[in-house]
C-alpha cells in the first residue's frame, strides 16, 4: 500500500484490520544546527519511502524496574538514528474519508519510551474504524532541559506532530477536524500542558489524560537549578549553542548521573514541594511561549474549553514503583515519612491522615497516599478546572502481582493484551479490553465515552 503525502510517497503494510505506516518524519532530524532548536519541517523525498519497519527512537537508556519486564510498554531502548521525530500511522483504509483520528503520546518519565512499543498496537483502533497516530518526541536533556535559546523542545515536537496530522492525515483517511490527543504518564502530562497552551489552539478537538495532569510541571527557578547542575557536570555553558556541540552519549551520561541516588539537585519550590515527587528530574517548564502561564491556571481561565476531555488514573498507581522491589513489605513508618519528606513539607501529617500509625502497614499507607498526591488528586483538579465537557474514569482492574498500578490500563486501552502478558500476567479479561478500547473510540468519534457525570469504574 502506497500513500502520497505532501512530503512524498510512503509504502506501508497490511494488518489484520487495515494498514500500518511506520517512521514517517513529521519534522526534520534534530541534528547539526537543528539540535536544541525548535522542530523544523521535514524535507521532502523522491521516490517511495519504505515505512514498513519501526524507525529510530529518541536517545535514551533502557531502564528496568527490578523483577519486572516493561519492554512491552516502554520498548527495548534506544534505536539510534538521527531521523527520530516520526509518527506511526495505523488506518483502516487510506481511501476512506473523515475517520476519527487519535494521536497518542507515550510515557516514560520524559526520559524514555517510544510510540512503537508493542502495547501501542493500533489493530483494535483501526478495526473499530479509527485512525491511530503514535508519536516520538525529544526526551531528557534534549527535550526538557531549559537552556538559553531552547525550552520545552519536547512539547514543541508534539505541537509539530499535531500540525503534521492536521496537514497530512486526510491522505490516510482521517478527518483533520476530528483529532483526539491522548497520552499516558509523561504523555498525559504533555496532553494536559497542551490543553493549557495558547500554541495548541485548533490542533485537537478532544483530549484523554491517562495518569497525568497539569500540576506536574516546574517553575523556572527549580529548573534553573537543574540546568546549572547539568551544565556544571558537563563543563558547558547552559546555552543551546554550547549543548549542540556535545555528543549524545555525554548527555546520556549526564542523565545517568542525575538519576543516581543523590544525583539530582533540590528541585523543591518555595513551598517545599517537589512537583515531580522524585520520579523524574525532567518536567515541562512554565514561563515560555509554550506555557506562558501555569497550565492549571490557564485551564481554569478557559483554555481548552472547546475541547472535550476524559481524564483518569489507576487505583494503585504507585505499586509499579515500589511493589516489585518488595520495599512495601518491609517499609517502616519512619522510612515512609522520610521518603515523602523529600517532596512534601508535611509528610508526617499527610501519611497520618491516611492511617499511618493506626494499624495499617506503612507500605499500604505509602502507596495510597502517593497515588493520590502524584496522580489522582491532580486528575480530579483537572476535571474540575476544565471549562468544557469533561468525563472521569477510575481504572480498578488488578493484575495478580502489580494490582491496578501505573500503566495497567494501557493494554486495555489498546486492546493489546496478547502483547503485554509480562505486565498484566495471564488471564487478563479480554471483555474489559474491548470495553475500554470501545469507550476511547466512541469518545473520539462522538465526544461521549459512554458514561455520565459520575466517574466510571473500569474493571
Amino acid at each position: 500500500m502506497i500513500v502520497r503525502t505532501h512530503a512524498g510517497q510512503v509504502r506501508g503494510e497490511a494488518t489484520a484490520t487495515g494498514f500500518r505506516f511506520r517512521g514517517i518524519p513529521y519534522a526534520a532530524a534534530p541534528e547539526g544546527a537543528l539540535r536544541f532548536a525548535p522542530p523544523a519541517p521535514a524535507p521532502a523525498w523522491d521516490g517511495v519511502r519504505d515505512a514498513r519497519a519501526a524507525g529510530p527512537t529518541a536517545p535514551q537508556r533502557h531502564r528496568e524496574i527490578p523483577g519486572l519486564d516493561l519492554s512491552a510498554v516502554v520498548g527495548d531502548g534506544w534505536r539510534p538514528g538521527p531521523e527520530y521525530l516520526t509518527a506511526d500511522v495505523w488506518t483502516p483504509d487510506p481511501g476512506a474519508g473523515n475517520l476519527p483520528v487519535l494521536v497518542f503520546l507515550h510515557g516514560g518519565a520524559f526520559i524514555g519510551g517510544t510510540g512503537s512499543a508493542p502495547v501501542y498496537d493500533g489493530t483494535a483502533f483501526t478495526g473499530a474504524g479509527a485512525v491511530l497516530v503514535t508519536v516520538q518526541y525529544r526526551l531528557g536533556i534534549d527535550g526538557f532541559l531549559p537552556l538559553d535559546g531552547a525550552t520545552n523542545l519536547g512539547l514543541r515536537d508534539q505541537l509539530a506532530a499535531l500540525r503534521w496530522v492536521r496537514d497530512t492525515i486526510a491522505a490516510f483517511g482521517g478527518d483533520p477536524g476530528n483529532v483526539t490527543l491522548f497520552g499516558e504518564s509523561a504523555g498525559a502530562i504533555s496532553v494536559a500542558c497542551l490543553l493549557g497552551s495558547p500554541l495548541s489552539e485548533g490542533l485537537f478537538r478532544r483530549a484523554i489524560v491517562q495518569s497525568g495532569h497539569m500540576n506536574l510541571v516546574r517553575g523556572r527557578a527549580e529548573l534553573d537549578r537543574l540546568t546549572k547542575a547539568v551544565s556544571a557536570g558537563l563543563g558547558a555553558e547552559p546555552t543551546a549553542a554550547a549543548f549542540r556541540e556535545l555528543p549524545t552519549e555525554r548527555l546520556l551520561g549526564a542523565q545517568d548521573a542525575l538519576l543516581k541516588p543523590g544525583g539530582t539537585p533540590d528541585l523543591r519550590d518555595t513551598g517545599g514541594r517537589d512537583h515531580g515527587f522524585g520520579l523524574s528530574p525532567f518536567l515541562p517548564l512554565v514561563g515560555d511561549d509554550v506555557l506562558p502561564a501555569h497550565p492549571g491556571a490557564a485551564i481554569r481561565d478557559g483554555a481548552g474549553a472547546g475541547v472535550d476531555l476524559v481524564a483518569g488514573a489507576c487505583r494503585e498507581e504507585m505499586r509499579l514503583y515500589f511493589g516489585p522491589s518488595g520495599l512495601l513489605d518491609v517499609l517502616t513508618e519512619e522510612q515512609a515519612v522520610a521518603m515523602l519528606s523529600a517532596s512534601h513539607p508535611d509528610a508526617a501529617g499527610v501519611l497520618g491522615r491516611y492511617g499511618l500509625g493506626a494499624g495499617r502497614t506503612a507500605g499500604e499507607v505509602f502507596v495510597e497516599a502517593m497515588t493520590d498526591l502524584v496522580f489522582r488528586d491532580g486528575v480530579a483538579e483537572l476535571v474540575a478546572a476544565h471549562q468544557g465537557r469533561s468525563f472521569r474514569y477510575d481504572f480498578a482492574w488488578q493484575a495478580p502481582e502489580l494490582g491496578a498500578c501505573h500503566g495497567m490500563e494501557l493494554p486495555f486501552v489498546f486492546d493489546s493484551l496478547a502483547a503485554s502478558t509480562s505486565f498484566t500476567g495471564p488471564g487478563a479479561p479480554a471483555e474489559l479490553a474491548r470495553e475500554v478500547n470501545g469507550a476511547w473510540v466512541r469518545f473520539a468519534a462522538t465526544g461521549d465515552p459512554g458514561w455520565g457525570a459520575d466517574p466510571a469504574v473500569l474493571g
